[in-house]
């Protein structure tokens, strides 16, 4: 059951995904090679917990840190650990709070010094991919339109679209209807309307959608080992349109890095008829 968000309860979850947005931009100048990632996971918690707020993935369905942190060839949900970073690598780092009893979910794929620029190709493509997708999250469409911008955005890059994992609601808890697949078929599935929230997070691989699990229970690869990206923005549907409640712009102060995408996105809504 979808469950539709007052004005009020958007309000706060805006704060909730603030709060990790913050924490990513905290995380941002600590990724380079070198950086430990228990020694990141434990920063982060810290920091969420001075927010008035919670971790939000820590010890959900047993998961045991703050952080769920995927380099290279891990597609989401790896475990934070002692290797250190290399120059070089690519790191998914996905984070959750839970502040007034509502959920913030948010991820941004870093490039741990000097990458490839085959890899940072992917990056790019997958992050043009979110934003692709977010803008078919307008009253009227449905589920399957968000999923086939990002499929087909993706795939005309060469890419391969992960189908096992996908975006979802959000709100009191952290997994809501509906899902929000990466790939579907333009008119098929859930009917968005005003007050839906979801988390919209693209997966996408350098080579096969294929993937496979670690013995952990709990990491994601790719099956042939390629590199894998994934972003993921907390959106609330507001007057038809939707509306970031998340942002990278912490991330990007904290690099040096300008972008207007943010921006750009919400001029194009604001210029686009329901």
């Amino acid at each position: 059951m979808i469950k539709i968000k007052t004005a009020e309860e958007i309000a706060l979850m805006r704060e909730s995904a603030l709060v990790v947005s913050k924490t990513l931009g905290m995380l941002a100048s600590e990724i380079k090679p070198g950086a430990n990632p228990l020694r990141l996971d434990k920063m982060a918690e810290e920091f969420i917990r001075e927010q008035g707020a919670e971790p939000g993935f820590l010890g959900m369905y047993d998961f045991p840190n703050t952080l769920n942190w995927s380099p290279n060839a891990q597609v989401v949900h790896g475990i934070p650990n002692n290797d250190e970073l290399k120059d070089g690598d690519i790191i998914s780092v996905d984070c959750g709070a839970v502040k007034n009893g509502y959920y913030g979910d948010h991820a941004y794929t870093f490039a741990v010094g000097e990458v490839a620029p085959e890899t940072l190709k992917l990056l790019e493509v997958t992050k043009a991919s979110l934003y692709v997708g977010i803008r078919e999250f307008k009253a009227g469409n449905r589920v399957g339109d968000v999923g086939y911008a990002i499929q087909n955005y993706c795939e005309k890059a060469g890419y391969g679209v992960v189908r096992e994992l996908v975006g979802h609601g959000l709100g009191t808890d952290l997994h809501e209807d509906p899902q929000m697949p990466n790939y579907g078929k333009r008119g098929r599935g859930k009917k968005f309307v005003d007050g839906m929230v979801v988390a919209i997070e693209p997966m996408i691989n350098m080579g096969t959608r294929r993937i496979k699990q670690l013995k952990d229970g709990w990491t994601i690869l790719t099956a042939d080992g390629k590199p894998s990206a994934h972003f993921e923005h907390d959106v609330a549907l507001i007057d038809g349109k939707p509306e970031l409640l998340s942002t990278f712009q912490y991330i990007y102060d904290a690099l040096g890095i300008e972008s207007d995408e943010e921006n750009e996105l919400r001029n194009a809504l604001s210029t686009t008829s329901n």
